[in-house]
């Protein structure tokens, strides 16, 4: 819904919206957003699994710090998709396994699309 020139999800204190298209778009931009809001957010969303095994009684300072920030960069993530999108990753114990399985649907659907097009003008050439 576009309202004076802005779109949903187009906000500064507000995760881009991902509806199931333009998936590198809107990676690119979660991604600024995760940056800009706590650059270690961003960097437990692509590099580290942060995840507590420890029982809740054990936790130390470090754990509790650990368990906030995933859930800080879960709800983010989650608050930029849509139910359908939501619910493909909603089973994800970390922020890092809801990413690389959005990353894994639809990177990996683009690739296939650009293959089978190599494919079929590399067919329709030799035709």
């Amino acid at each position: 819904m576009t309202t004076q020139g802005f779109a949903e999800g187009q906000f500064v204190n507000k995760p881009p919206l991902f509806d199931g298209e333009d998936y590198n778009y809107w990676k690119t931009r979660m991604k600024f957003f995760l940056q800009g809001y706590d650059y270690q957010l961003w960097t437990i969303t692509e590099e580290v699994d942060q995840i507590v095994l420890n029982p809740r009684e054990e936790w130390t300072d470090n754990d509790k710090k650990m368990f906030s920030q995933n859930s800080k960069a879960k709800n983010l993530i989650c608050c930029a998709l849509t139910r359908s999108e939501f619910n493909r990753i909603s089973t994800c114990k970390s922020t890092k396994e809801m990413w690389d399985k959005l990353m894994l649907t639809y990177e990996e659907t683009y690739k296939v699309k650009e293959t089978r097009i190599d494919i079929l003008v590399t067919q329709y050439e030799k035709f």
